[in-house]
């Protein structure tokens, strides 16, 4: 089934049918524990035949009753369901809206805002604003990742508002940064072979800050560099084997050779009309998510939606957020 709203509306009428589909792709007909792992399980039927109770009781005494679809291991012997250690553990939300969410997230160029998903799904903003988080914890880049190779473009940029619109004692934060106003310094890296594209929050640009984040990312001597003229980089790309750039300062942005930092400007341009359009402001806190977010529907841009979005459930397992370390501000 391609995964869309309109298919989603017309095939997904009960949770039932939703929890059937999301076992389908993450799965897709073999249940596999998540507990250890082990590729042979048990459907455990509900008495009834159509839901079972759970561990919260009503006002008469009665328990309420859930359609979660219920595994066992046959060997570890414990109980799982397609949720279970995933950013949708623990949820009280519908999953029927979950897909819904998932397939406008994916979708959306632009990204979508907590509060379109509270007035479309009828949820609160906490909860609206806590499932985009989840999801785009499920974006994320997988940890063990390789180091980018190839041509490596790279380039800063800062988000953030006009001064004049900031609170006071925003308005003179130390650490401006390339003569501009203090705003937050992101770092991207696009690849320009496989079209991947990695950002970074930075403190500040400096020469230590920049190669520190390349060198985590790239494999220097297997690759090469493309910048503009900016000095700090010209350190860090003696260790690559080429490094070339392009002189903004003297209005070259694309050499006859091919070497440019379009991409980089290419794919700032999206985030801030993103960021400015649908969130309008990102806190500094958050930031890195947001990010991880745009780096991957850039990343996989060539994908279809659907083909994204089941990318995206793959990669939810073992990815579980809770709500504290989003809110903990210390």
């Amino acid at each position: 089934m391609k995964l869309t709203l309109k298919n989603l509306a017309n095939e997904i009428h009960d949770e039932h049918d939703a929890y059937l589909l999301l076992e389908e792709l993450r799965w897709h007909g073999t249940p596999v524990c998540a507990h250890c792992g082990h590729g042979k399980a048990y459907f455990l039927a509900p008495k009834n035949g159509t839901a079972r109770g759970t561990g919260v009781k009503k006002a008469d005494g009665k328990r309420t009753q859930s359609v979660r679809r219920v595994w066992k291991c046959a060997k570890c012997r414990k109980q799982f369901s397609v949720l279970t250690g995933t950013i949708f553990h623990g949820t009280k939300v519908s999953l029927r809206t979950w897909l819904m969410v998932m397939v406008q997230m994916s979708a959306a160029k632009n990204g979508i805002s907590s509060r379109e998903v509270e007035r479309m799904h009828g949820v609160t903003p906490e909860t609206a604003w806590y499932m985009l988080h989840r999801l785009r914890e499920s974006m994320k880049r997988d940890p063990l990742a390789g180091l980018l190779s190839g041509t490596i473009v790279a380039d800063e940029t800062f988000i953030g508002g006009k001064p004049k619109n900031r609170h006071q004692q925003g308005r003179s934060r130390p650490g401006s940064n390339r003569g501009r106003v203090p705003k937050t310094a992101v770092l991207s890296l696009v690849n320009t072979t496989t079209g991947e594209v990695r950002s970074r929050v930075l403190p500040t640009v400096t020469g230590d800050n920049l190669k520190n984040a390349i060198t985590d990312q790239v494999d220097k001597p297997a690759s090469k560099l493309h910048t503009d003229g900016f000095k700090p980089y010209r350190q860090v790309g003696k260790e690559f084997e080429d490094h070339q750039w392009v002189d903004h300062e003297h209005h070259e942005y694309v050499r006859k050779d091919g070497v440019t930092t379009n991409q980089a400007e290419g794919y700032f341009s999206q985030l801030k009309r993103s960021i400015d359009g649908t969130h309008h402001h990102v806190s500094t806190m958050h930031l890195g998510r947001y990010l991880a977010e745009f780096d991957y529907r850039y990343s996989t841009r060539k994908l279809s939606d659907s083909a994204r979005l089941e990318r995206m459930i793959d990669q939810s397992a073992g990815r579980r957020l809770s709500y504290k370390p989003l809110t903990d501000h210390d």
